[in-house]
């Protein structure tokens, strides 16, 4: 089985079907241990009614009590070999899911990792969730096919070559009705990869409306918007629900075919056999035998059936990660360097001019058009933005992740202490590693009493995205964690939006002392935020309509004045 600490290899990211391949040819010789142990197994299954063929024919029949003996003993001693290649075969077939599970695992989050920020732009989070919690596990029980069912084959053809033995009538009916009961099903298996495809999108999207809620219950709570938000999540699992009926339709015929079709078989095939044995064409005992291998051959057809449906929605399982893991990352095309110097970041889209050493404030009635500026000049979004006259397309990426950081409100918080969680990795700006620079970036969130209010300060434990605190908390987690990084330029979003009047003109007041002379641009409507900027740039349809202080666009833009009073009565 694949270890924790070994490369995945690179998938075949041609198609599902070349993925579960490319999953079988990982571990080639497990995959072939186990189609060997799961041929022999079947095909010892078949054993079973030529003994006991044997044993009625020429033990019981002609009263040889030494012959009967001898084919009884026999008949135990190939009954208990194959209970343990049943036991090594479920056990290797155990490993190559197990293999497959957790290689496509690594692969998934591999791709994450390699995807960075630009993953949730690319894709939602339910889908991403929906993959690694159910469809990595639908491959790899997909991958059965590789014991049972080369056993199932191999069980077939030696059972029609006994039977060719015994009755040419029987291998043929045998030979034809065989294929005939797969085609039959066939067509429903078709139409389950359809309805199997779509369920798995409208799962993917369930999952993210439940990621949605969980992590914003409290503020919905707070709008009054919890009831819009049921109503869309009763709306999406009602079609979910309508959806799964549709897959179980097609499941239940699928399986009821796999199961009906094969016994009925049984019933037809035993007449025949047992009419060619009061014709006095076969034996007592070769009727018997007939039977059996009819019996077990029930075995190998409920397994073709059970492998193609696996198979089925394996596939439609691999089309979703083959699909995710064609995803790129932001394309990284920069050769040149960063400005040495303090520069200005320009956006000619939207006109906004960010001079540098000074606290710019982004001010939009739609936030997601300040947001949208933000992302260009942080690039996190195709752009034409410049920085020192240089476009940002041509610097290299890991230059600009060094010294531009993108602050964003809802950024995720991993679990661990209070002071793993605000120490970021290092990338963006210089970490500051000293007990009292931490303390001033905690200081200048305004998260002083959050670190207070803990049993053992900073060592606290935090749970993943800081659920054991409050909304406004995490907030100012989220802001001590950008400023203690201290980058060159930092791009913070609404980095207030969750906080009360008194705190965030506090937050306000020391925020612009604590990055005099460093870059800094927030976007935001509140005017204690507002009146601490150096440079409002005031937005109206992501377009730059004025720019000045404060008090200036107060006086001169009655648009702006609308909305940062608006802003100030919600505050009241």
């Amino acid at each position: 089985m694949i270890d924790a600490y070994e490369e995945p290899g690179t998938p075949d990211r041609r198609g599902g079907w070349r993925y579960l391949w490319w999953l079988v040819r990982r571990q080639p010789g497990r995959s072939v241990a186990g189609a060997l142990l799961g041929s022999t197994w079947m095909v010892l299954l078949a054993a079973t009614p030529y003994l006991m063929a044997k044993a009625i024919d020429e033990g019981l029949e002609p009263g040889d009590w030494g012959a009967l003996t001898w084919w009884c003993c026999a008949l135990f001693a190939v009954g208990s070999f194959n209970a343990w290649l049943s036991i090594m075969r479920h056990r290797t077939m155990t490993r190559v899911r197990m293999d497959a599970y957790f290689r496509t695992v690594k692969v998934i989050v591999g791709q994450a990792v390699r995807l960075g920020a630009a993953l949730s732009r690319r894709t939602g989070a339910g889908e991403v969730v929906t993959i690694g919690v159910s469809d990595v596990q639908t491959i790899a029980s997909a991958l059965t096919v590789v014991g049972p069912g080369v056993g199932a084959v191999v069980a077939y053809l030696t059972i029609a070559a006994i039977l060719v033995s015994v009755s040419a009538v029987l291998a043929a009916v045998i030979l034809l009705g065989i294929p005939l009961i797969v085609l039959l099903v066939g067509p429903f298996l078709t139409r389950l990869q359809g309805t199997e495809t779509e369920y798995r999108e409208l799962q993917g999207v369930l999952t993210a409306r439940i990621a949605d809620l969980a992590g914003g219950l409290r503020v919905l709570n707070g709008l009054g918007g919890k009831s819009l938000v049921a109503d869309a999540f009763h709306r999406d699992s009602q079609r979910l629900r309508a959806q799964g009926y549709r897959v179980g339709a097609v499941t239940s015929w699928v399986q009821a075919l796999g199961i009906g079709l094969p016994t009925l078989f049984l019933a037809v095939v035993t007449w025949l056999a047992a009419r060619l044995a009061a014709q006095g064409t076969i034996t007592v005992g070769e009727l018997v035998a007939v039977y059996g291998y009819v019996a077990v051959l029930i075995g190998p057809v409920a397994f073709w059936v059970e492998c193609g449906y696996q198979l089925s929605r394996g596939v439609v399982a691999a089309r979703r990660v083959v699909r995710f893991l064609e995803l790129e990352p932001m394309e990284d095309r920069g050769t040149r360097d960063a400005p040495a110097e303090p520069s200005v970041l320009h956006d000619p889209d939207s006109g906004v001019r960010v001079l540098p050493g000074r606290l710019t404030a982004l001010v939009c009635a739609s936030p997601a058009d300040a947001t949208a500026v933000v992302d260009r000049l942080g690039r996190y979004a195709p752009s034409t933005a410049t920085w020192g006259g240089v476009p940002l397309d041509e610097i290299r990426l890991a230059q600009i992740r060094e010294h531009i950081l993108v602050a964003d409100h809802e950024a995720d918080l991993f679990a661990g202490n209070l002071r793993e969680m605000i120490t970021p990795f290092r990338g963006a700006g210089n970490c500051a590693t000293s007990h009292n620079e931490l303390a001033a970036a905690i200081h200048a969130a305004a998260a002083d009493d959050i670190a207070q209010s803990l049993p053992t300060g900073l060592d606290s434990p935090i749970d993943a995205q800081a659920r054991n605190l409050s909304g406004g908390q995490r907030q100012r987690v989220r802001l001590a964690r950008a400023l203690q990084a201290n980058p060159a330029v930092l791009l913070a979003v609404e980095p207030t939006s969750a906080l009360d009047a008194h705190t965030e003109a506090r937050v306000a007041n020391r925020l612009h002392s604590f990055r005099e002379g460093r870059t800094t641009v927030i976007t935001t409507t509140s005017p204690l935020m507002l009146d601490q900027a150096d440079t409002v740039h005031y937005l109206v349809d992501g377009k730059l309509a004025a720019s000045g202080t404060h008090q200036q666009l107060l006086t001169t833009e009655p648009g702006y004045r609308e909305l940062v009073a608006r802003d100030a009565e919600v505050m009241k």
